[in-house]
């Protein structure tokens, strides 16, 4: 006997998603780069904080209510990373209004602190003291440093927030959503 599908599957292990980890690094990241760079009355402080905030919560979201709605578990999780895009985009502007250097794809600092695989956002305060004391007579600057590391994060967080993404537009068309298996599971009881 085949057995039964449940009704509404596991779901809502967002703690164990490697895109929700980097994503809430992000934000952890973001929250400390606000407070010491961006004046805390200014909007940006707010917008970019709240960005990086809701990256986290739409992936913690999608990921619960994907027992009902595999819908709504994509449609939060491309908010997510479109919160995540949204904070890119205030960090670029912040070097450039600053008028400090946006590290290119290619930069070596970018796969340095990739490969160090920071845990918290102590690792990366220790990661950004290390690239500014090793540099030549402290030429980079703690913004500077601090900007293009949370850019490093967040790029992580995007690049898995679009496999993730891929994955469940996959499963989508493949199985449906819960309309679908409620449909098999009472198919499935009648027989």
């Amino acid at each position: 006997m085949t057995p039964i599908e449940p009704l509404i599957p596991k779901h809502g292990g967002f703690r164990n998603l490697l895109s929700f980890r980097m994503a809430q690094l992000a934000y952890d990241v973001t929250v400390r780069f606000c407070d010491r760079y961006i004046n805390i009355k200014s909007r940006t402080h707010d917008q970019m904080v709240q960005a990086a905030r809701s990256g986290v919560q739409n992936i913690a979201e999608g990921s619960v209510a994907s027992g009902t709605s595999k819908k709504m578990e994509l449609k939060l999780t491309n908010v997510a990373r479109a919160s995540l895009e949204e904070l890119k985009l205030d960090y670029e502007d912040y070097l450039r209004q600053k008028n400090l250097p946006l590290w290119d794809r290619n930069h070596s600092l970018r796969q340095d602190l990739v490969n160090r695989r920071p845990k918290n956002v102590d690792d990366v305060a220790a990661w950004i003291i290390d690239i500014h004391n090793r540099s030549e007579q402290n030429m980079m600057s703690y913004p500077e440093i601090s900007a293009n590391a949370a850019l490093v994060l967040i790029t992580v967080a995007c690049h898995l927030l679009d496999k993730q993404i891929a994955v469940l537009a996959g499963d989508f068309e493949q199985q449906g959503g819960f309309t679908e298996r409620l449909y098999r599971v009472r198919s499935s009881r009648r027989k």
